[in-house]
């Protein structure tokens, strides 16, 4: 058993496990680079992963307890982490 399992873990919030979160992201990684090209730099990265939280924040502002947007904001977040995934990956990673 890691920190990240068990009672009182993030693991646990919602229902979900932090694989099948990590999952979700990864699937949202995969199926953003089949439609774009991979981040070229920094500055293009961080315009890419801006675009996606102001679109998050976008969801943000339209919510309300009755209102129930909270599955467009589900799918916004993954689409940052799914960014931010990119850029570690693209931007971050040494050369080869």
């Amino acid at each position: 058993m890691t920190e990240f399992d068990g009672p009182g873990t993030w693991a646990e919030f919602g229902g979900l496990s932090n694989f099948t979160v990590a999952r979700e992201i990864a699937q949202s990684f995969v199926k953003a680079r089949k439609k774009h090209a991979p981040m070229r730099g920094p500055h293009e990265g961080y315009a890419v992963m801006l675009e996606e939280v102001d679109e998050l924040w976008d969801e943000v502002k339209k919510w309300q307890p009755d209102f129930g947007n909270r599955e467009q904001m589900r799918k916004e977040a993954l689409h940052v982490a799914a960014m931010a995934m990119a850029f570690i990956v693209e931007v971050c990673a040494e050369p080869r």
